[in-house]
């Protein structure tokens, strides 16, 4: 599994933190008809979804792993008490 989608989370977010950086100094005011806080504030969404998303799959295969390692008997004793 890669962690590419993450990286690129982390690098949008970093693009969104410069562009308001460079709003705020006021070196950018809008970038095409767009105002920089509008594309600031969806490209650090769209990376925060990026990387959410990836924590939370990688956290469902390691369950999922667990789950297949679990010790045999555990598993008895689970389908005892159902």
């Amino acid at each position: 599994m890669s962690r590419a989608p993450r990286l690129a989370g982390y690098a949008l977010m970093a693009v969104a933190a410069l562009l308001a950086l460079a709003m705020r100094r006021g070196a950018i005011d809008q970038i095409g008809p767009f105002p920089v806080a509008a594309v600031a504030l969806l490209v650090g969404m769209i990376g925060v979804m990026l990387v959410f998303t990836d924590l939370m799959v990688r956290g469902l295969y390691a369950q999922v792993g667990a789950a297949k390692n679990a010790a045999p008997d555990e598993e008895k004793r689970r389908n005892e008490k159902e």
